[in-house]
This record gives C-alpha cells, structure tokens and sequence, in this order.
C-alpha cells in the first residue's frame, strides 16, 4: 500500500468546496450514451415518417412507367408475330 500524500489545506478546502458556477458536472457515461440512443431514435422516426410519403409516391410512379412499359413491349411483340406470319412469306 502507498503511504498517504501531505496535501496543503488549501486544496482540500477547495475540493470540498462547492463546484464553480458554470463549471461542468460529472455525470456517467451511460447518461450520454442513453441520451445519444434516444436522440437517435426519435430522428430516425421523424425522418421515417418524413420519407414514407415520399417513397410511397415514388413506388406508385415506378408501377405505373413499369405497366406503361409493360404494355408498349405486349404490343412491339404482337406487331413482330403479326410482320412474320404474313401470307407472303
């Protein structure tokens, strides 16, 4: 064991003191680390529930140019059968 260190009384009367205003408290770190994961959590759900709507949108206008799509590739591959069954083969 390390023998005790003389300390001038004036250090410890400032170690009991009360802390200077504005000086920082000590608190854990599980504080900032709680804090951090539900900052985290409620900015991910406002932006989820900013991006929904949109997304959705953007999914419905794919759907519709995807049938769009659909539809002029049925009718290119009807017109090819119809160009190459012709009687005057």
């Amino acid at each position: 064991m390390v023998p005790p260190v003389q300390v001038s009384p004036l250090i410890k009367v400032n170690q009991v003191s009360r802390p200077r205003p504005g000086a920082r408290l000590r608190v854990g770190p599980r504080l900032g680390r709680y804090s951090a994961l539900f900052l985290g959590v409620a900015y991910g759900a406002k932006r989820y529930n900013y991006l929904k709507p949109r997304a959705e949108e953007e999914r419905r206008i794919a759907a519709e140019e995807k049938k769009k799509q659909d539809e002029q590739r049925r009718i290119e591959k009807e017109l090819a059968e119809a160009r190459e069954d012709s009687i005057l083969k």
